[in-house]
């Protein structure tokens, strides 16, 4: 066992971990630990923005922009959380500005804003250009910008090792925190560990739970089934969005831009249906709302294509200049993916599985919470991992690389002042046996499963009863799924069994942490019986405020049961309210 000491410890080389990076480099030995290059890190896949009331275009206040995030997550966000994040956007757009990303340009040389869904002016009134962006290449901006900077602070990256566990130690006074992590060095099969004072969560979503999902490959949820595993809540995993424009039947993301620079959705009789079911913002309404009424058009029958399984999203009308000014990223992926001509022809498109709203619980510190009310010391978590609950039920397009950006940053000055004070937890003799344990079972096992097998009927399952819409049916449905394929995943094995590069192995881990979050996320929607952003109960249509205005909490408890379901124990923690009492959702 290879022992590595650094004071802060950083899982996660995307937009949350850098930014997290540049702070606590400055302050304390860090060590960013990423099971990809850093540039290769799924912030680079997001398009469209990053928004803050810079009213560098139209008139704005973070006021408005507070409103919004808590209106668009269905009151569900925490609103203390949603202040901080809209008040410190504007210095992290200009953060970022300083760091040398190229923003697109007004005539006069400010940061450029365009339109996104759920934003407007004057508490809902009509919709505002709040979304600061580089072209349809926002994140992959911000990643290069940022992964400069860590390089210009001499921050130390290992990239290409897995973190599969983290070490929890009780200290002097009965307190458990985190002593490090271990890990999996891609190019030798040799496992280390990483001694630290803080670590902190930044890696990333779960979306390859599901199979047409804008998420790549690599979004297996691995940081939060590490916490899960470690007694650590997951919170409100019921939540997931699903982005109502993915290529049709690929699930790759054709921006919200789209929309917000003009783009129309059309139904197979060439109607502007959005204008029934949000007549004020149409298109860009939040996309919870925008993804229900596309599957709903196809439900009734005015789906688009042979099959009529998708709708189309129209920029014909728009100069084909503009467009390659604007959207050239996307325009290129139509072509590239479909063989269709944006300038000439509408783009087929479907909802594709895209956000995890939920995840590791923690304060606007970014400190994790232990339970509903106590922190751990020592631990961070920020980004998709993490779920302060800015985001409520429904994440407003361009609030994650804001996210990244304003609880990256914060995760990063907090865990690297905790460093400083706190001193270094011994490190178990055991520490890694588990993981050793782990990985040697999978290459020495000779089942008849086949980790590809069991992943695509997994996410079959999820696409099928978990998605846009559920009911008590789908969810057991998938519930029970779940748990035969639990059962099977005890009998696989892997067919590479050397040491140098063996993704086989690796993959049979990350189904592990997949088949997890799935019945967390199964278990969660199953309790939660009422109908709130990104969560569609057709039993339950209705909102409930006053039985669910309350996030919901999963522990794994092998002494627990939820609803029949063995190893499981469920909790709720009270939504934070400051200003803002919930009302009716329209746009």
């Amino acid at each position: 066992m290879q022992v590595h000491k650094y004071d802060v410890v950083i899982i996660g080389a995307g937009g949350a971990g850098m930014r997290a990076a540049i702070e606590a480099g400055q302050r304390a030995r860090t060590a960013v630990i990423s099971k990809l290059y850093p540039t290769r890190s799924h912030t680079g896949a997001a398009q469209g923005g990053m928004c803050a009331a810079l009213a560098n275009v139209e008139e704005d206040n973070w006021e408005w922009h507070t409103f919004d995030t808590i209106k668009g997550g269905d009151y569900l966000v925490d609103q203390d959380a949603a202040e901080v994040m809209a008040k410190e956007a504007i210095d992290a757009v200009l953060d970022l500005e300083r760091m040398g990303l190229p923003f697109n340009r007004t005539p006069e040389g400010r940061i450029d804003q365009r339109r996104f869904g759920g934003h407007t002016r004057d508490h809902g009134k009509a919709p505002v250009r709040r979304a600061c962006y580089a072209a349809d290449r926002t994140g992959h901006m911000i990643l290069q910008t940022l992964y400069q900077n860590c390089v210009k602070h001499n921050v130390e990256f290992f990239n290409e090792y897995y973190v599969l566990d983290l070490v929890m130690v009780e200290d002097e006074n009965g307190v458990r925190r985190p002593a490090g992590v271990v890990t999996y060095d891609l190019a030798t099969g040799d496992v280390h560990v990483f001694q630290a004072k803080s670590v902190i969560f930044a890696s990333g979503g779960c979306g390859k739970i599901f199979k047409t999902t804008s998420n790549a490959h690599t979004l297996t949820g691995d940081g939060m089934a590490i916490a899960l595993r470690n007694g650590i809540p997951l919170e409100d995993m019921e939540f997931v969005q699903f982005h109502p424009t993915g290529l049709a039947g690929l699930g790759i993301l054709v921006s919200e831009a789209a929309r917000g620079e003009g783009g129309i959705l059309r139904n197979s009789e060439g109607e502007r249906f959005m204008e029934r079911y949000a007549p004020t913002i149409k298109d860009l309404a939040p996309r919870d709302i925008v993804a229900r009424s596309m599957a709903n058009e196809v439900r009734e029958g005015r789906g688009c294509g042979p099959n009529k399984d998708y709708v189309l999203l129209d920029l014909t009308h728009l100069e084909p200049a503009h467009i390659d000014a604007k959207l050239p990223d996307i325009t290129e992926f139509a072509r590239t993916y479909l063989g269709v001509e944006p300038y000439t022809e509408p783009v087929p498109v479907f909802p594709t599985a895209h956000y995890a709203m939920g995840g590791i619980p923690t304060n606007i510190k970014a400190e994790v919470y232990a339970n509903s009310e106590e922190t751990i010391p020592g631990l961070y978590a920020a980004g998709e991992v993490a779920c302060v609950s800015v985001h409520g039920s429904n994440r407003l397009g361009t609030n994650s690389l804001l996210d990244i950006n304003v609880f990256g940053k914060r995760a990063g000055i907090f865990a690297s002042e905790y460093a400083a004070t706190a001193d270094f937890l011994p490190i178990p003799d055991d520490a890694a046996d588990a993981t050793v344990a782990a990985l040697n079972k999978l290459l020495d096992g000779q089942g008849t499963e086949k980790v590809g097998e069991i992943r695509k009927e997994l996410q079959e399952v999820m696409d099928a009863d978990m998605q846009v819409f559920r009911t008590e049916e789908t969810i057991r449905n998938a519930i029970a799924t779940i748990e035969k394929l639990e059962a099977r995943y005890e009998n696989i094995s892997v067919q590479d069994k050397g040491k140098r590069f063996n993704l086989d192995l690796l993959e049979a881990m990350e189904l592990g942490f997949l088949l997890q979050l799935a019945k967390v996320m199964s278990v969660a929607a199953l309790h939660r019986q009422e109908s709130r952003g990104g969560h569609f109960r057709e039993d339950f249509p209705n909102r409930d405020d006053e039985n669910f205005m309350k996030h919901s909490m999963v522990y794994m408890d092998a002494e627990s049961e939820f609803e029949g379901i063995s190893g499981m124990r469920f909790d709720t923690k009270p939504v934070v309210f400051t200003r803002y009492e919930p009302m009716e959702r329209k746009y």
